[in-house]
């Protein structure tokens, strides 16, 4: 029955207005989800949405190192330097499940820079960020130590010094995670419609697969990375002088090429450098490239000339060559940098801009240029700092520099040691499977296996050591939804799970969005 506008409106009868929210966070990558975090902490109201999963794009490309940026010194980027190895400290300490520390031999090369520019960049980099609890470089001869051994006998010397690597999904996924157990609401697979500001606060339309929503936000964060400034001019229609530049970076994967957990950074002749890192026990990850981009961001592939680029970079040092026949996966990410009008895209600044705008009426707009994951942490207390004056409820110190990240409170003895407890709890686990739930899970390993007494008790094995019961796990607490998600941006198996296992998780998962009782065991409360 349609109403009478002539009778007025009964109050009762009126939909009630959309939930208000202190902050609408756009981007589920690194940024969103830090800032999502440190604001549920201060005891915002948080809503995030991710149009896609859980860092599906720039923040799964990356090279999977926590490190102050060794060739950042060149551009004289020393600020930024500071900040990543104070960042890479923190770090360590608040998720050692995920990031751990990672020694780089540096051969020295005549053609590319002198021995004394590397020592003196050496000694800076030990010393910017003030204390720390790695190890400070040192130099080796290459004939004399096994770090050598894959090496061309034309490289004597070298140079070793210390970062960490991570595993990068999960650690957005573990930063939305606690954001999500301070009282945000994170909603992945949505997106933003649009949004304009209304009475002093945002009203924004959202829509997932159930249809589309109104909500209200007295701040919106702008953390879209790559699309920021198409969020800025098309959803938003808001002007800025800011722009992003996208550069496309490029890796592969080959069987591995070394023995020994160390890595390889290796100078070319272009003066841009190349890794070589241990990848997920069997392989070798070499990257990255710089590569100008223009194109749609979300749909970004590794070219011809990138792999015979990176296995040119490498075959300079490797005895053993890499061809484009070794290459057993790739991926590549866009870079959303902040332009700096460089000419180079290897020189464009790593460092991000948080841009304010704030008019009178009230609803506070933060946009995000550039960054890196090293300093996410850093950069979600700015962006913070910056929306406290229009939003008293996120003033305040800063909380996240010392709280462990989900599974990041491994006790005494580390890693190791909770390997072993792992162990004693669930004994019939090999030794790799328990180092691998340790090293992506931490603490929360205990979760997923709960009161299994055996492997059966696990459910379904896909392979690699990835089990129903761990599939369970992710999807309850983790978003996950697809193969995909579960593959390679959760359980990371996707370099061990071979075609069948695939096409068996696949129908797993079919199976159970149709609701058939299946195999599936119960998870642990």
């Amino acid at each position: 029955m349609l109403s009478d506008p002539s009778r007025g409106t009964n109050p009762a009868q009126q939909s009630p207005a959309p939930q208000l929210y202190d902050l609408l966070i756009v981007g589920g990558g690194v940024n969103g989800a830090g800032i999502a975090r440190d604001a549920a902490g201060r005891g915002a109201s948080v809503l995030l949405v991710e149009q896609h999963d859980l860092a599906s794009h720039t923040s799964s490309a990356s090279t999977k190192l926590i490190h102050g940026g060794l060739r950042y010194l060149e551009y004289y980027e020393f600020r930024l330097v500071r900040e990543a190895l104070i960042e890479r400290e923190r770090l360590l300490a608040i998720a050692p499940h995920i990031i751990w520390p990672l020694s780089f031999v540096l051969p020295h090369s005549r053609l590319v820079r002198p021995a004394w520019m590397l020592r003196m960049g050496l000694f800076l980099y030990d010393h910017l960020g003030g204390r720390m609890t790695l190890p400070r470089s040192r130099g080796v001869r290459l004939d004399r130590d096994p770090v050598g051994k894959p090496l061309r006998p034309a490289y004597r010397r070298a140079f070793i010094y210390s970062d960490a690597r991570v595993l990068d999904s999960r650690l957005v996924v573990l930063n939305a995670m606690d954001a999500r157990a301070r009282g945000a609401d994170i909603r992945t697979r949505t997106r933003l419609v649009g949004a304009r500001r209304v009475g002093g606060v945002w009203e924004a339309t959202i829509e997932d697969a159930s249809g589309r929503q109104t909500v209200r936000a007295r701040g919106l964060v702008n953390a879209a990375g790559p699309w920021v400034e198409r969020v800025l001019r098309d959803t938003l229609a808001i002007g800025t002088t800011k722009q992003v530049r996208l550069v496309k970076g490029s890796h592969i994967v080959v069987p591995r090429r070394f023995e020994g957990e160390q890595a390889y950074i290796f100078q070319n002749p272009d003066r841009r450098i190349v890794f070589a890192i241990p990848y997920e026990r069997d392989f070798t990850l070499i990257g990255t490239t710089d590569i100008p981009w223009t194109a749609d961001p979300g749909d970004v592939r590794i070219t011809e000339d990138e792999v015979r680029y990176l296995c040119d970079s490498v075959n300079r040092y490797f005895t053993k060559p890499v061809t484009p026949g070794d290459v057993v996966w790739s991926y590549a990410g866009v870079r959303p940098l902040y332009d700096d009008a460089a000419q180079n895209a290897s020189a464009v600044t790593r460092d991000y801009v948080l841009d304010v705008d704030s008019p009178p009426e009230g609803g506070v707009l933060l946009s995000i240029f550039g960054g890196k994951i090293t300093t996410y942490r850093r950069l979600a207390e700015h962006a913070l700092e910056k929306l406290a004056p229009f939003l008293p409820v996120v003033g305040g110190r800063g909380w996240t520099a010392g709280q462990p990240l989900p599974g990041g409170d491994l006790g005494p003895g580390g890693f190791d040691s909770a390997v072993a407890r792992l162990r004693v709890h669930a004994p019939f686990l090999p030794l790799d499977d328990a180092r691998r739930l340790v090293r992506h899970y931490g603490t929360l390993a205990w979760d997923i296996l709960g009161t299994a007494q055996s492997r059966a008790d696990l459910g379904e094995d896909f392979g690699g050591g990835l089990t129903a019961r761990e599939v369970e796990y992710l999807i309850a607490r983790e978003w996950a939804v697809t193969a995909e998600d579960i593959l390679w941006r959760r359980s990371r198996q996707g370099l061990h799970v071979d075609e069948d296992g695939q096409a068996r998780l696949e129908h797993y998962l079919a199976a159970r969005r149709q609701g058939a009782p299946g195999n599936r065991p119960a998870m642990a409360d």
